[in-house]
């Protein structure tokens, strides 16, 4: 048995061993460095949390979080948080350990399986975990690994409809929205696949560099792929495309759950033969029976907004193919990505000549000052969202607004 510590003197072991401490050797005692046991605000944790949420205990898997309650062990009085598992089984966890549960955080609506306490089953789930997410890295780094040798498809220089399209622009560009452009574009004229990230806040024409550059690649008979997190965003983009591109021989479409079921069918029907250029779409996109007859760009809006596997899908398909990335807030994989050199990156922080800077107030509540805010940005035709931290009590609070 081996046991890590100190000791205050040596000794000698008969002639085969002899150990020495530091103040024998040196003439000192080394000091151990003591570090304080960080405090754990469990408080706001547990505030967040309601009869019946799940929760996930670090050792012992999912659970249904039953509230707080207090026992006496050992004849001490303590708080603990019970945790309700399959088969009707608890566990009182103290709230001094409350760092060993967190909030359970699955896709979609679906509730999830609770663990049975007392056996394998979670450490055998962590495990297949562990091993799901070392296959994902190792096809992961064999995909960037192939996009680092395998020549791209360069794009054609800007045909006179590129130019007419860009001089159309309502607006005037900022100097941090022309250095984008002209950074997409270049890449897209290189032979190495594009991987390219745009970071901009919102309203600072990050899609207008993904218009000119999905324009761009119908120019040279390719299709586009415009990925997005949600039908409103898919809207949104898709009657921006429309208007922008009227004057052109280009088709539009939209794929999303807004689209009847025979309407999609004939938009993937399009997108196999060919004959739909650029395709706005949610997760529909990554379905099976979608196939891009000849695709040339994917364009990923929000991309924090999506899993790696979701994100890295059309490169599986075709390796060469130029990916462009806008985000106002990129995770730390995809900033670290781009701070490595792993992928290229444009920066756009200048905002628009007519955006005027965000004004913020920070302030105990108060009903006279909220009902001032929400009257003046109504009188200038604006929009109004109130946001509330509590859905039990919602209601309470739109009606109290309403009056």
């Amino acid at each position: 048995t081996l046991v890590q510590g100190s000791l205050a003197e040596g000794w000698a072991m008969k002639d085969i061993l002899t150990l020495l401490t530091d103040n024998e050797v040196f003439g000192f005692v080394k000091q151990r460095r003591l570090f304080k046991k960080r405090p754990i605000h469990h408080h706001w944790f547990v505030s967040e949390l309601a009869a019946g949420d799940y929760v996930v205990h670090i050792e012992h898997g999912i659970a249904r979080f039953g509230g707080l309650t207090r026992m006496l062990a050992e004849g001490i009085e303590r708080e603990y948080l019970v945790l309700e598992y399959a088969a009707g089984d608890r566990l009182y966890v103290p709230t001094d350990q409350i760092e060993r549960v967190s909030r359970y955080i699955g896709a979609g609506d679906r509730p999830p399986t609770l663990s049975r306490f007392g056996t394998q089953e979670w450490l055998r789930t962590k495990q297949r975990i562990k091993e799901s997410v070392a296959d994902i890295a190792q096809e992961l780094l064999r995909l960037y690994a192939a996009r680092e040798i395998t020549p791209g498809l360069p794009f054609s220089q800007d045909s006179l409809w590129q130019q007419e399209l860009e001089s159309s622009f309502p607006y005037v560009e900022t100097p941090d929205q022309l250095e984008a452009v002209l950074a997409v574009k270049a890449d897209m004229e290189k032979t190495k696949p594009m991987d390219r990230l745009v970071c901009g806040d919102v309203g600072y024409g990050k899609t207008e560099v993904a218009l000119r550059a999905a324009f761009k690649a119908v120019m040279d008979n390719k299709q586009i792929a415009l990925l997005v997190p949600t039908t409103v965003l898919a809207q949104q983009h898709f009657a921006t495309f429309r208007e922008r591109l009227q004057a052109f021989p280009v088709r539009v479409e939209m794929l999303s759950r807004f689209c009847s079921e025979k309407e999609q069918a004939s938009i993937v029907e399009g997108l196999a033969a060919g004959v739909v250029d650029i395709c706005i779409g949610t997760h529909r996109l990554l379905q099976k029976d979608v196939t891009f007859k000849d695709l040339g760009l994917i364009i990923i809006d929000e991309e924090q907004r999506f899993g790696v596997v979701h994100k890295e899908h059309f490169k599986k398909l075709r390796q060469e193919i130029d990916v462009l990335t806008l985000s106002a807030t990129p995770i730390p994989r995809t900033l670290h990505m781009s701070l490595a050199g792993i992928r290229d990156m444009s920066t756009m922080e200048t905002p628009p000549e007519e955006r005027l800077p965000i004004k913020t107030h920070v302030g105990g509540y108060d009903d006279v000052l909220v009902r001032e805010a929400i009257l003046r940005e109504l009188e200038r035709n604006g929009q109004v969202f109130f946001v509330h931290n509590r859905v039990q009590s919602i209601a309470l609070v739109a009606s109290r607004l309403g009056n």
